[in-house]
């Protein structure tokens, strides 16, 4: 990594927690906690993964050949990258953990909304997952092998190119609405994705109309017979909300909101007197 746009604070604040992450008791790993555009905290990928989140997303677009991590589209020359920010803080990471899972925070999805052409982000993607083999999870020719990294492609992807390829290092986001149909392929799609108010018009408050919870509810179960995980996103940022779709079965809960969710999920799991594990 390098480290010359850092100064010296910034740089063994980047030590600390590193070495903090590699050390189990300090971190309780939550396996439904989905940290929703990341790059916005003060600390990308750090603060997530501090807090517990295994699931992490970056928008990319793709400009002047280099893999820019933004909301919209990037107008300056920005340093910002999705190597700069996650691969290579990643890398290093499972690196120093000799490359085997030794906690539970080694394992981390990355999900990479690609927000620009998807065929051309991918290929400029592809070009350089090679030097982050190791760690990489792979699907080669249809046997997936899952390593401490996960990548999945999320917003335009480019899935076409992705099923005429014999060996990868990603997999991709299904849409919901579409998991018994065309995107049913457990070889392909590791989770299944869908805005909120698609499905649920209720936002907290008085009673959940039944029809929508059913129906919440019927697409869950498609998603879980076909091995993918479940979430829905802009959903409304609230306690009642998070409960009601943790009792549908939804799998990950998108939020902005890292601190709040950790404690939602240690608070629910201390009143239902469970521990909450990976």
């Amino acid at each position: 990594m390098n480290i010359r746009p850092f100064k010296k604070q910034s740089f063994l604040f980047f030590i600390i927690i590193i070495l903090s992450l590699t050390v189990s008791s300090q971190v309780i790993p939550l396996p439904h906690a989905y940290a929703h555009n990341d790059y916005w905290h003060k600390r990308p990928l750090f603060d997530a993964m501090a807090n517990g989140f295994t699931h992490i997303e970056a928008d990319v677009y793709l400009r002047h050949s280099r893999l820019l991590v933004a909301h919209r589209i990037p107008l300056l020359k920005r340093k910002k990258t999705i190597e700069s920010l996650y691969l290579k803080p990643l890398l290093k990471y499972m690196s120093n953990a000799g490359g085997q899972v030794q906690t539970p925070m080694d394992t981390v999805v990355l999900m990479i909304d690609i927000k620009s052409n998807g065929e051309k982000t991918y290929t400029a993607l592809r070009k350089i997952l090679n030097k982050y083999k190791p760690i990489l999870s792979t699907c080669e020719k249809g046997k997936v092998i899952i390593r401490n990294l996960t990548l999945v492609l999320t917003g335009h992807r480019p899935l076409q190119l992705l099923k005429s390829e014999d060996s990868r290092f990603v997999f991709a986001d299904a849409d919901l609405r579409k998991i018994n149909t065309e995107e049913a392929n457990p070889e392909m799609f590791t989770t299944a994705s869908c805005k909120y108010s698609n499905i649920i018009k209720w936002k907290g408050k008085g009673e959940i109309p039944e029809l929508e919870r059913e129906n919440l509810k019927e697409l869950v179960n498609k998603a879980h017979l076909s091995g993918t995980k479940v979430r829905l996103w802009a959903a409304p940022e609230n306690e009642t909300v998070w409960l009601f779709l943790r009792d549908c079965g939804v799998d990950l809960i998108n939020t902005d909101k890292l601190v709040a969710l950790k404690r939602f999920f240690m608070k629910d799991a201390e009143n239902r007197n469970v521990t909450v594990k990976f």
